[in-house]
């Protein structure tokens, strides 16, 4: 009688990778659900970005109470009670859980919250939003969220330096990907070459999947057989990366002599774009060891209901180079299109977190006029 666990979440875990949950929302948290996921579904952290927050406290009523406290507390603009729900919420998630991050070694059990959209493009201002963030939110398990633009660069470098875990967003490119690995890794250094401890500072790279080919697959021919491949072959190359970088001696010398953690790479965007796909399309094929994969919860209760998790990634890396050969014999710019991926990643978060922002003023501006008429 086979005693291998039904959950196929549960058996992925088994296998090396990690996922996390790319969602958050109050109630998940303080009524338990969030704890069960992590106990039945052994979800190992919590990925947020605007978009996230302005979902959750927009469309669903269990933000009220919150707000009109903040308010009667004193606080009185939008950024105001941006600031205070959103931390709140990411201090509870992380103290879910804290547990899991000190049991794992601080490998596990991170809660991500990222830097104002606006930032994008502003090196010094990224540093000084990541620091802010960081003091105020007061848990090792946070990871500050910091765009992988060319800004975003040296950003990751100086955070990383100072002991701020990042979780570097919005990579489509390898060649980007490339420079990020090699900010993280000058980071470690300078904090090593001030006797700085590097045990304890983590990273992922969170390569965003199912974007690729909802923009590359309308650029191919209808029966071309590349559509659908781009974006698992882009991974998989970044998966080739990775793993050269980190039998680099330079990497060895870090985690062996000073105990770095390596950087993981992340799937973000794991959503299905495409109906015509499966819906679990974009996890089957990217397990492997020492990865991560966050998933919306309609991925993650498709991947509990009939997912097939077994170590393909390895298998799908091999045959990458020469599909993103192909395809770029057929004409498509891909480096091309990361950048636009890029730039519309950049202005889609934009715009939710102004949305947000939006929302919250007019909450704002209608309790003063309640305040005014009485």
């Amino acid at each position: 009688m086979s005693t291998e666990p039904s959950n196929p979440l549960v058996r992925l875990h088994a296998l090396g990778q990690r996922l996390w949950l790319d969602y958050i929302r109050r109630d998940l948290i303080q009524e338990g659900q969030l704890l069960r996921m992590i106990e039945e579904d052994r979800i190992a952290g919590v990925t947020s970005n605007p978009s996230i927050f302005e979902n959750a406290i927009t469309r669903h009523s269990h933000y009220d109470e919150a707000t009109a406290a903040l308010l009667a507390e004193g606080v009185s603009s939008a950024e105001g009670l941006y600031t205070a729900i959103t931390q709140d919420d990411i201090r509870g998630a992380a103290d879910v859980f804290r547990p899991l991050w000190t049991a794992s070694q601080g490998k596990d059990g991170y809660v991500s919250l990222e830097v104002s959209p606006h930032l994008a493009h502003n090196t010094e201002a990224t540093i000084n939003e990541a620091r802010r963030l960081w003091r105020s939110v007061d848990r090792p398990n946070l990871m500050v969220k910091v765009p992988g633009t060319t800004a975003g660069l040296p950003a990751l470098t100086a955070l990383i330096a100072e002991g701020i875990n990042v979780n570097v967003t919005l990579l489509f490119s390898v060649e980007r990907y490339r420079s990020v690995h090699e900010a993280f890794v000058a980071g470690l250094e300078h904090r090593r070459d001030q006797n700085l401890p590097l045990d304890g500072v983590a990273s992922v790279a969170s390569f965003f999947i199912s974007r690729i080919d909802a923009l590359i697959d309308p650029q191919l021919p209808n029966d071309s057989a590349l559509r659908g491949k781009t974006a698992i072959a882009s991974a998989g190359s970044a998966y080739l990366e990775h793993l050269a970088m980190i039998e680099s001696p330079r990497w060895q010398d870090l985690e062996h002599n000073h105990g770095a953690m390596p950087q993981r790479l992340l799937w973000a965007s794991t959503s299905t774009k495409n109906p015509n796909y499966p819906d679990t399309k974009y996890v089957d094929a990217l397990i492997a060891p020492n990865t991560v994969n966050t998933l919306p919860p309609a991925t993650l209760d498709a991947y509990r209901d009939h997912g097939d998790p077994a170590l393909r990634l390895a298998s799908e890396a091999r045959g990458a180079p020469a599909l993103l050969r192909e395809l770029a014999e057929s004409g498509i710019d891909l480096e091309a299109a990361c950048a636009q991926l890029e730039q519309a990643g950049v202005d889609q978060f934009i715009q939710a977190h102004d949305r947000l922002l939006g929302a919250l003023d007019a909450i704002v501006r209608e309790a003063r006029g309640q305040t005014n008429l009485n």
